[in-house]
């Protein structure tokens, strides 16, 4: 549905960076590269990108009224992925995750071995017991830590052979994202967890920057490069006085968001969210036709949560699109990521007229 909220913003620009965004590998602690894009993209937007001693961008707007009182808009760039846990004998690799998912939805899976000297390989993610031609349980056989494994594109058969070619316990390991934007709008990618709601921030801050607007309040835009290990925003600058988590809204059994929602969350594995906030957010939403649904997520936490926890003093609330599979195959759609920015803009109080 469209609206003059969201018809101001630039559908383009927020699919392209996000396309853009998926393709670089950033699991949580390896988020140098991701980082370095987004302070460029500021950049050419006229901000600038503070980071802080843990890793975190900080962009700040500074408000048009005198209140001292910052308001926040925090999403993460780190993503699931794995480290190498040992080299094997047989030259392939034993991983550990990086963040919580089924290793299901990894088996079969490509991947990149990033070592520290900078070199990368290519491989793949198999289960110990690849072939129902040669194991007779190998529909059965569990795929956890222990039985799965990673095969890798060289010339390795052996401990030694792998380790020649640099690779090491402690290497980062990405997953190809698969990337794919339909016509129709529909965006299927890993990791859209939370890279849709970054690239909605930064639709958020273009269109600020084109229509010269600015809002009352200071603003601060916050991307973080641990959440999905649990401690992304646990640190919060002293002025923010209110916190927007923006991240995906998971879509399931008695669940109401769609690919096409924001997703509205009252409350989540850490509790209820502020009651004042989400209630104006669900008005703002209401009142400017977005299409949105209110969910509970009980085994969901977000940066919001982890800067409560971390002991701000700080009123909190998280939205963000509606993303089915999430922490597997992803798929959202582009009405629900550009009206994610809408409603952020609403909730600015800024005029779009």
């Amino acid at each position: 549905m469209e609206n003059p909220l969201n018809k101001t913003l630039n559908r383009k620009y927020i699919l392209r960076f996000l396309e853009e965004l998926l393709q670089i590998p950033s699991p949580s602690g390896y988020c140098m590269n991701i980082m370095n894009r987004l302070e460029e993209e500021a950049a050419k937007l006229g901000y600038t990108m503070e980071r802080t001693p843990k890793g975190n961008g900080m962009i700040t707007i500074a408000g048009s009224g005198d209140s001292a009182d910052a308001i926040a808009y925090t999403a993460h760039v780190d993503t699931l992925g794995a480290m190498v846990r040992s080299v094997k004998p047989n030259g392939m690799l034993r991983i550990t995750p990086i963040g919580g998912y089924n290793m299901e939805t990894i088996e079969g899976e490509y991947c990149l071995i990033h070592t520290r000297d900078g070199r990368q390989y290519e491989g793949t993610v198999l289960s110990t017991k690849t072939s129902v031609h040669v194991y007779s349980d190998a529909r059965e056989w569990k795929r956890d830590e222990a039985n799965m494994e990673i095969r890798i594109d060289e010339n390795t058969s052996s401990k030694e052979e792998t380790e020649f070619l640099g690779i090491a316990v402690g290497d980062i390991v990405s997953w190809d994202p698969r990337v794919r934007i339909t016509p129709q709008g529909w965006v299927k990618s890993r990791h859209l967890d939370d890279k849709a709601s970054v690239a909605a921030l930064f639709g958020l801050l273009e269109w600020m920057k084109r229509a010269d607007k600015k809002p009352e309040r200071t603003l601060k835009l916050i991307f973080s490069t641990y959440e999905e290990v649990g401690h992304g925003n646990s640190y919060m600058p002293a002025d923010i006085t209110e916190l927007i988590a923006v991240d995906m809204g998971a879509i399931g059994d008695d669940l109401s968001t769609t690919e096409r929602d924001v997703s509205i969350c009252a409350k989540d594995s850490s509790g209820p969210y502020d009651y004042e906030m989400t209630s104006r957010l669900i008005e703002l939403a209401k009142h400017h036709q977005l299409p949105y649904a209110v969910d509970i997520y009980p085994h969901y936490g977000s940066d919001a949560s982890a800067a409560l926890r971390g002991g701000s003093n700080i009123r909190a609330a998280l939205i963000g699109p509606g993303v089915h599979a999430s922490h597997a195959m992803e798929r959202t759609h582009a009405d629900a990521i550009v009206n994610t920015a809408a409603l952020l803009l609403a909730y600015l109080g800024l005029s779009v007229s």
